[in-house]
């Protein structure tokens, strides 16, 4: 398992958990984002680093077992939130605070030796989380080779 500098959120899908790796530097809004989708219904995996590794040819994330269950939030220190144990990672959102280009090329990440989908989101608007929902979407639907 391998540690990468992300915070990792879940949401129940028709395929299961599905998971997505929230990257940025930090002050990116990487955690505040989260925040956002927890308080819509996903579950916190991990905030901040995430351990990840691929298993025939699917990524997963956990969180290191001394921030299980822990988010930080700016202005008031470490919270406890319910945590899901693992994901299966299938997007990755390059969190940031400047505006993004309106209709970009579809664009992709290898992490842990997979190539995922790569979303570059301006996490300032309260829009962001439903936009990472509608990536997350996007992610998990059948590609023309598969219908």
């Amino acid at each position: 398992m391998s540690p990468v500098h992300a915070t990792t959120v879940t949401r129940r899908t028709r395929h299961g958990w599905r998971g997505v790796l929230l990257t940025g530097p930090s002050g990116a809004g990487k955690s505040d984002l989260a925040m956002r989708l927890i308080g819509a219904g996903w579950r916190l995996v991990a905030d901040d680093y995430t351990g990840v590794w691929a298993s025939d040819g699917a990524l997963y994330a956990t969180a290191p077992a001394a921030i299980a269950g822990r988010i930080e939030a700016r202005g008031l220190g470490i919270l406890s939130r319910p945590a899901w144990p693992v994901t299966r990672v299938v997007l990755v959102v390059a969190c940031g605070q400047t505006p993004v280009e309106r209709l970009p090329e579809p664009a992709f990440e290898t992490v842990g030796g997979v190539v995922l989908p790569r979303l570059a989101l301006d996490t300032r608007p309260a829009s962001a989380a439903a936009w990472v929902a509608a990536a997350l979407d996007r992610a998990l639907a059948p590609t023309a080779e598969q219908t």
